[in-house]
This record gives structure tokens, sequence and C-alpha cells, in this order.
């Protein structure tokens, strides 16, 4: 399913977030937001998500989300915020369940149990299926967060700093299993990333906010520059190709740090 974002704009009051933005987010690729803190990453996603009410149109597959009804949009569009349930006291498997909402009637069906199983596994988290969400570390409360969302067998899967709460091996497994399922499923994908070289490296294209429009939009490969990281960050950074071929991102100095 295709992700159409037309002419959309936000506020917050009197202060304008987001600008007249224009993307397009095709099945099976992974497409990667960066940019500074506060310029509307977060907002982007919640808008898409419904959490927000813009101006501009998002469509699915040519259809204006709008005329979809609210249980069905949920299904269709899977969203994980940075901030992760953590009072909740039900096991892992039952918040997984919870994602299955559209399809839960008065029983659980098997079906319905197979695919939390299968999504544990695919998380690799079926060893926590029975333990307390608060008994748990953020890291895992983020990847049961992610695995609510996968549940549902989105078509659309937004996901906002997915990896802030993990570590590094974490963060490669989570990013590695998210771009396999867009491609295998044919997920449209769209995350919003702080680090440059992860970006680099699981994105087929970044999507650079800068004063609450689209900066630049691209493969890494073109839109990863020295300058575009001076202008975007205030940092001077090098990049190059790493032996795997993939750019890194080294940041070096603050441009505010220069007399």
């Amino acid at each position: 399913m295709r992700l159409d974002i037309r002419e959309l704009s936000f506020s917050y009051g009197a202060r304008a977030v987001l600008q007249r933005i224009n993307l397009e987010i095709s099945p099976g690729g992974v497409s990667v937001i960066l940019g500074p803190n506060a310029v509307g990453k977060s907002t982007l996603l919640k808008c898409i998500a419904g959490l927000l009410n813009p101006q501009g149109k998002i469509l699915l597959d040519g259809k204006d989300v709008e005329q979809y009804a609210a249980g069905e949009r949920a299904r269709l569009v899977g969203y994980v915020s940075q901030e992760s349930f953590s009072r909740a006291v039900l096991t892992v498997f039952e918040v997984v369940l919870l994602g299955r909402l559209h399809s839960l009637r008065w029983r659980v069906s098997d079906e319905d149990r197979e695919h939390v199983w299968a999504t544990l596994a695919e998380m690799n988290l079926r060893h926590l299926a029975t333990r307390r969400l608060n008994e748990l570390s953020g890291g895992q409360k983020q990847l049961v967060a992610i695995a609510q969302a996968l549940v549902r067998e989105p078509e659309v899967l937004l996901l906002d700093e997915p990896t802030s709460s993990l570590d590094l091996q974490h963060q490669l497994e989570v990013l590695e299993l998210i771009r396999r399922l867009a491609g295998a499923r044919r997920i449209a994908t769209l995350i919003s990333l702080h680090d440059l070289s992860l970006a680099a490296r699981f994105a087929d294209e970044l999507i650079v906010l800068r004063d609450g429009e689209v900066h630049a939009q691209g493969a890494p490969e073109s839109v990863l520059t020295p300058e575009l990281i001076r202008m975007t960050y205030q940092v001077h950074a090098g990049v190059r190709r790493g032996d795997d071929g993939v750019i890194q991102v080294t940041a070096m100095s603050s441009v505010r740090n220069e007399a």
C-alpha cells in the first residue's frame, strides 16, 4: 500500500511546525526521517497516524484516510511512539494480543494466538511472553511495542525513534528485522532516527526536515553530505563509505564553537 502525503501542514497554536510536506512512501521500502530536535519528525508521524489533525491530504493507495473507519485505519497504519507504555500489569503476550483488537471478538481465536506467538518469535521475545510488562527494561518494552504494531499486519508502519532505548546489538537486530519485514510483507515503512550512520545503513531513502519543510530527499549517498549535515545539524562531520559500502558519518566539531 502506497502512502502519499500532500501539502501537509500543522501548527501548535501560532507556531507552525510542518509546512507543505509532500512525500510518497512506497510499499516494501524503508524511509527514514532525519533532522534536529523539534523540527517536526514526531509530529509528522502523529499526523499520519491520526493522532493530530493536520491540513492537507494523507492518502493510502489514493484513498483519503478520512474515508476509513477509525478501526480500519488503526489496522492499516501501525504506529509506535517514543514513549513505551510502562504501567501496564499485563503480560507481554497479552499486550501484543491487544494489537489484534481489530479482529478480536468475545473470544480469542486460535488464529490470533498464532499471530502473537509468531510475532514474538520474530522479535525474539517468546521467552518474555509470561512476564509482566512493568517488570521489563526500557529496551524490552520498546521491543514489545514494536511487536504489538507488527502483529496487526499493517500496510503502513510508523516508528518514532524505535532504537532510542536499545543497546547497539538490539538496534542492529531491530532495524534489520524491520527492513526484512518491510520487504517481505510489502509494508510502507517510515522511521524517525537521530543516528545518521544507522539511518544510512538501513534506509532506502532519507528525508531531511529543516524549518518544518522537506529540505532533502533521496538515497543516503546523495543526501548525507558534509554541507547538508553542517547546515542541518550545525556540526562539521566527516562522511565516508565504509568497507561494506555503507555511508558512515563522524561528527567532528560544532559550528557554534568557531571563533
